[in-house]
């Protein structure tokens, strides 16, 4: 039995998969954000987001019944947070761990997102319909099929990344921000986009997807053209306040700037 992941179906025949950020606990905008066309996932943000346990199954299953990938960014990568904050039992499609800095926590990562006898996952997949499957069927495919990424943001990170993607992972992620902010340089400075050119041209040599986090349309669309193949779009709250106030200027006459969420 295969897993219905529309995200690795896109990754496999090779095309372009773009995605969203969802900050917010509201199914109604993780729906929305889903089922609009062009969009093959939509990552839950657990880390930074206002989003807890108790929110995973729905939004899970409401981004996967809109025709995307759920994929659940859990707060750290530490085994047991990974195990028992739900994300993978909750029907997600995939998971992204944070500050993935050695190939020794990626070696962990991997342990805690696979069943034996890859690794240590515990077996109690009740509520995964979201993937297509439940039970033994679900847990057969699971180790194979399941998107799991880990999120490059740190030097250390950097100088291991060729260890890193030795590893049984599927994604090396991004996170340009934090990886600015830890090597402590310049946001888009030559530094900065030689670390990042880096860990794209490794993933690509070990047939690792290469993704990144961007802020908007512009930027993604920059990325793709430099051969990222996961690349997020924008974030909700960032969509919500620069469409505002676009609006908001063009009915008073004067320029609003809008409140960014994820920027520098």
């Amino acid at each position: 039995m295969s897993l219905s992941i529309p995200l690795r179906q896109k990754l496999s025949a090779g095309e372009q998969a773009a995605g969203a950020w969802l900050t917010l606990p509201s199914t109604a905008i993780a729906g929305t954000i889903a089922r609009t066309p062009n969009v093959s996932w939509v990552l839950i943000d657990a880390e930074h987001g206002l989003i807890n346990d108790t929110h995973l199954y729905d939004l899970a299953n409401t981004i996967a019944a809109n025709g995307a990938s759920p994929i659940i960014r859990v707060p750290s990568e530490e085994t047991w947070l990974i195990k028992e904050c739900l994300a993978l039992d909750s029907g997600a499609h995939g998971l992204m761990v944070p500050m993935a800095n050695s190939a020794e926590i990626v070696r962990g990562i991997v342990r805690a997102t696979k069943y034996p006898p890859i690794g240590i996952r515990g077996f109690g997949p009740m509520f995964t319909s979201a993937t297509g499957a439940l039970g033994g069927g679900y847990a057969l495919a699971a180790n194979s099929e399941l998107v799991i990424s880990v999120q490059i943001e740190h030097p250390q990170a950097v100088a291991e990344i060729d260890e890193i993607c030795q590893e049984g992972i599927d994604v090396v992620f991004i996170g340009p921000f934090d990886l600015a902010l830890s090597m402590g340089v310049q946001f888009g400075s030559e530094e900065h986009e030689t670390a990042i050119a880096k860990i794209l041209a490794t993933a690509k040599k070990h047939g690792k997807i290469a993704a990144i986090f961007c802020l908007n349309g512009e930027q993604a669309a920059q990325r793709f053209a430099q051969g990222f193949q996961m690349v997020s779009v924008t974030t909700d709250i960032d969509t919500i306040t620069t469409a505002f106030t676009h609006e908001l200027s063009m009915a008073i006459g004067e320029t609003t700037d809008a409140a960014k969420g994820y920027n520098l």
